[in-house]
């Protein structure tokens, strides 16, 4: 059975890159062979625009970037569609955060990302997801426009920082565990799936011909947004229930394993 595709997002960490943190050793034969049938592939990561620009350069005219999870979409250098949190939310985001043992903050404008940690194991963590960064003496003096808050904690953000944020932020904003050490405050609205949403009525796909690939709470929505719905074998529990099918782990190149029997037919 093949599918009658026409759009296909994909997370990034755990979910089209392994573990080593490469993309599928055929990943751009297969994005050329989508490419040429008009399929729109889109990166949706939490990771920040100018890292996915980065990792996805040789193709980047024809990639979609629905970056921090999904507050900002890029195509062809344009931004379509951004979804802001306004300087008194932000700063009471971080002066909540601050108080949070062994919790980094990265604040996510659109200009750049910012951070004030002096840790240098959470800078080097910082870094492999934000490539235009600015280190900071304070947040709250930093003047951007801000789609993101992202929180940084090696010992785990669904425990240690999910409970105390939630019952303040929850109600008011997105706030949800992207990643086993991050978590996320965004707009309310915002998430892959609103953004996905919005570019289903510029580009003219649909939701059954749509596909998507997650592996985490960020995914939830993009998840919800497309038929074609994939927990990878790695996702997180609640995550395989929600997903309509499941693809092999990320180290099994499970997206490109997917898209080759389904989309293009290959076996």
């Amino acid at each position: 059975m093949t599918f009658n595709i026409k759009f296909i997002a994909t997370d990034m960490d755990g979910t089209l890159l392994n573990d080593a943190n490469q993309l599928p050793c055929d990943f751009y034969d297969v994005f050329h062979a989508i490419n040429e049938k008009n399929i729109i592939f889109a990166a949706a990561s939490g990771r920040q625009y100018f890292t996915l620009l980065n990792m996805f350069e040789s193709i980047k005219d024809n990639v979609l970037f629905i970056a921090e999870n999904g507050t900002l979409v890029m195509y062809q250098g344009q931004e379509l569609y951004s979804a802001t949190i306004s300087k008194p939310e932000i700063d009471s985001i971080i002066e909540t955060v601050r108080k949070i043992q062994d919790s980094h903050i990265v604040l996510c404008g659109k200009k750049s990302a910012y951070t004030e940690t002096k840790d240098e194991d959470a800078q080097q963590e910082i870094m492999k997801y934000c490539h235009q960064i600015r280190f900071v003496d304070d947040l709250l003096d930093v003047d951007d426009e801000f789609i993101k808050v992202s929180v940084l904690n090696f010992s785990g953000t669904e425990e240690h920082v999910y409970p105390l944020v939630a019952p303040l932020f929850a109600e008011t904003h997105q706030v949800v565990v992207s990643g086993k050490t991050w978590l996320d405050f965004m707009d309310k609205h915002a998430s892959k799936g609103q953004a996905i949403l919005a570019m289903r009525n510029k580009f003219g796909f649909t939701f059954e011909n749509s596909m998507s690939f997650g592996d985490f709470f960020n995914d939830v929505e993009m998840l919800n947004e497309t038929y074609f719905s994939y927990a990878m074998s790695n996702a997180h529990p609640e995550i395989k229930k929600l997903a309509r099918f499941i693809a092999p782990s990320n180290n099994e190149q499970g997206v490109i394993t997917v898209i080759k029997q389904k989309v293009l037919r290959c076996h």
